[in-house]
């Protein structure tokens, strides 16, 4: 199972993962509810205590991660095959350009 910490401008909002079953999962943090529900991440993934689940990387986080020739260099640079989709999200959107981040969590924490 992989994850990673999802940040909007600095404040921690939600844990994406990855099961081993290969389904998605994106889940707010309680805080970040309490604290920040009219702050969503996405229109399509608005403030919620409930999980969204899908079966692919949710469109959202698809769109953070780079295309075409960057794309080409992080997957070399990073020996990530182009279609883990995930490991490129994990590897490439810890400083993206905009209020969103996703900062991988370390294996035992991930646990």
């Amino acid at each position: 199972m992989r994850s990673g910490r999802v940040f909007y401008k600095d404040v921690l909002a939600g844990l994406i993962t990855e099961t081993n079953e290969g389904e998605f999962i994106f889940q707010y943090e309680n805080h970040y509810v309490r604290e920040y529900p009219n702050e969503f991440i996405t229109f399509t993934m608005p403030v919620s205590d409930q999980a969204y689940k899908s079966n692919r990387l949710f469109p959202f986080f698809e769109g953070l991660i780079p295309e075409g020739w960057l794309l080409d260099i992080a997957s070399r640079n990073w020996k990530i095959n182009p279609n883990d989709r995930m490991g490129l999200l994990l590897a490439c959107c810890q400083n993206c350009i905009g209020a969103v981040s996703v900062i991988p969590n370390r294996e035992e924490d991930a646990t």
